[in-house]
């Protein structure tokens, strides 16, 4: 049995994954935006050990929820789940950067810096990570014309680039990436062609271990089948870059 936090769980994939683990006995402690949000969690999953609430647009939203794992215990697992999709206009957050960034990039980095490490970590990309650049000159947007599309894209390369930049940093925890396909949720909304009775599940497996086959780091998967990455993922340099901007911005460092 293992003790495993989601972000972005209060519902979508991250609620589904959060209730497959349970089903399977595992702990699971949810993460919501508000606290509406988390009591809306806690009726469709009463069987979890706890919601954590914060908002993960600001770096000090994300340094609280941090915390506040923290104080639940170490951790077998952290799925990053958290984000915002590809239709997004352009806003900026209270700390001036773009609120996609801030979620589906920084929060990760900042979770992943502060939240005591576990022994497995999970980042979730999409397919949409295959046809971009990083473009770490312009991450925040300020050289080009905003599209929420190419956005949405790029920060789930990053998330590609974090997992693999942790999987290469710390040996001792297995350290994935993966992306569930392009599914009717919310986010992804009703006319998406992909299985979604298949895109949670990915997720699930990787930080569960129970299966040998999950024991592995710096992988990426889709429907639990090994997958080629976007080349710019599986740059040192690139990555190193990402995380050394990752720390300039939220004065977060990450502890080698």
């Amino acid at each position: 049995m293992s003790l495993i936090f989601i972000s972005g769980s209060s519902t979508g994939l991250g609620l589904m994954a959060a209730e497959l683990l349970t089903e399977q006995g595992h702990q699971i402690v949810l993460h919501a935006r508000n606290a509406a949000r988390a009591r809306d969690a806690h009726r469709a999953l009463p069987k979890a050990e706890a919601v954590v609430i914060g908002d993960l647009e600001t770096i000090a939203g994300a340094t609280d929820v941090a915390a506040e794992v923290n104080k639940l215990g170490r951790f077998d697992a952290v799925i990053h789940n958290a984000a915002v999709g590809y239709r997004e206009a352009h806003r900026l957050t209270s700390d001036g950067l773009p609120h996609v960034f801030a979620i589906n990039t920084l929060s990760a980095y900042i979770l992943t810096a502060l939240i005591d490490r576990p022994k497995r970590l999970v980042y979730l990309s999409s397919g949409m990570h295959h046809h971009v650049d990083a473009n770490l000159d312009d991450i925040l947007w300020k050289k080009r014309r905003w599209n929420g599309s190419e956005a949405y894209a790029e920060s789930k390369l990053h998330d590609a680039m974090l997992a693999f930049a942790i999987a290469r940093r710390w040996p001792d925890v297995f350290s994935n990436s993966l992306e569930p396909g392009w599914v009717p949720t919310k986010m992804g909304g009703r006319g998406a062609p992909d299985d979604m009775a298949q895109a949670h599940l990915t997720q699930a497996w990787l930080a569960a271990g129970d299966d040998p086959k999950a024991n592995v780091t710096g992988e990426y998967f889709y429907h639990m089948k090994h997958r080629a990455a976007n080349l710019q993922a599986r740059d040192p340099d690139l990555q190193d870059r990402l995380l050394a901007i990752c720390a300039e911005i939220s004065g977060v460092a990450l502890l080698a």
